[in-house]
């Protein structure tokens, strides 16, 4: 969380934020009947997938991840299986995707597949590729509510509430 990849201090953060280190692959006990599990993702720069677990509902951060084409990454399966929502890297379409092996992005057609074989309920398509328009993205919204309904396209302002 500094320059160049994060461009503001944390000092901007309106809350009081704890950093604690933890091993990728732990379960962290937040207090408060909160807990945070943690995952490896495939990213040429390592990343961590993050389920966080309270009163019986869960959330899963899926964000700087790579699937690879016809499997379903057992890490991430076993964090998001039966998720209530998903937030899941879906930078390109796969159509894009083929011309952009090895970046460290996944696609949202990826996304709906791992949910599905997950019984994840609510997958929310977010990092999109910044060269994508609102135009290319309602179309996204568009095939991903035929293909899995109840998908949400994340956009800036967007609240999601249980």
């Amino acid at each position: 969380m500094m320059a160049p990849l994060f461009p503001v201090p944390p000092t901007v953060f309106g809350a009081q934020i704890d950093f604690r280190d933890f091993h990728c692959g732990e379960t962290l006990d937040l207090g408060d009947g909160i807990s945070l599990r943690t995952a490896p993702l495939n990213h040429p720069d390592r990343a961590t997938g993050y389920r966080i677990e309270f009163d019986d509902r869960s959330i899963c951060y899926i964000t700087d991840h790579e699937h690879v084409p016809g499997e379903l990454d057992s890490n991430v399966l076993n964090l998001i299986r039966d998720a209530d929502l998903v937030v899941y890297d879906s930078m390109f379409t796969e159509e894009e995707y083929a011309s952009r092996v090895g970046w460290g992005h996944s696609t949202w057609e990826a996304g709906a597949d791992i949910c599905d074989a997950a019984n994840a309920k609510t997958l929310v398509i977010f990092h999109h590729d910044p060269d994508h328009n609102d135009a290319f993205m309602d179309q996204i919204a568009e095939t991903a509510e035929k293909r899995r309904p109840g998908t949400v396209v994340a956009r800036e302002g967007l609240v999601l509430t249980p």
